[in-house]
């Protein structure tokens, strides 16, 4: 039996949602893999999708997904997401991206959505962070 768990609650009296959690609860022997804010930056350094919010959500999970792979992790693992939007972008372009690469989540993380004025790479339309844990076999 595993000493790791993950449960995700939607407290009585709050927002049940089917696409975030209202809170994730961790215990036990756990890895936790911190994901650095991901862009629209393919591994050769190029921008996909400029000026198309839907083409750059998808390759920012697309490096979410390879950093959760690394790990021998998936998107059901994730217990936080940070999305920053350039301001004037409609987060359900996103959404609907992130169903498509995610997949209709079980469990949803934790979602926190904020408009931003700019990025540092100027065609960047998004950008993802997160927190993602799996059971720790050491």
């Amino acid at each position: 039996m595993s000493e790791f768990k993950m449960e995700h609650k939607n407290p009585e009296g709050l927002f049940v949602s089917k696409a975030f959690s209202q809170a994730i609860t961790v215990s036990g022997k756990a890895k936790t893999i911190y994901i650095g804010g991901q862009n629209a930056t393919n591994s050769k350094g190029e921008l996909i999708g400029a000026g198309d919010l839907e083409l750059q959500t998808k390759q920012a999970l697309n490096n979410i997904a390879t950093i959760l792979a690394s790990e021998n992790a998936s998107f059901a693992n994730l217990v936080k997401l940070n999305i920053y939007l350039l301001s004037g972008c409609d987060p359900r372009i996103g959404y609907k991206a992130f169903q498509e690469v995610a997949g209709l989540l079980e469990n949803p993380p934790l979602v926190t959505v904020l408009f931003v004025s700019e990025f540092a790479r100027p065609a960047c339309l998004l950008e993802i962070d997160g927190i993602a844990v799996i059971e720790d076999k050491d």
